[in-house]
């Protein structure tokens, strides 16, 4: 979705992770990490009872890419 708004991730200024078990934490940091390398944007954590489709973790993305609101 980010790049049918013209941006990328390092358009992202906020996140928030949504995890079905505060277990995966560790996991999903590592990989968090990997892919917001340097300064990851700003980050809310929280446990769900439940995702849709059995899902283990959603993010929801906020991104600021004035380049491609203007193009």
């Amino acid at each position: 979705m980010l790049t049918a708004g013209g941006a990328s991730l390092a358009d992202v200024v906020k996140t928030t992770l949504f995890l079905a078990d505060m277990a995966d934490f560790q996991t999903v940091n590592k990989i968090y990490g990997a892919r917001f390398a340097g300064a990851p944007p700003a980050r809310s954590t929280v446990q769900v009872a439940a995702l849709p489709k059995g899902g283990l973790v959603e993010i929801e993305m906020i991104a600021y890419a004035p380049a491609a609101v203007a193009g």
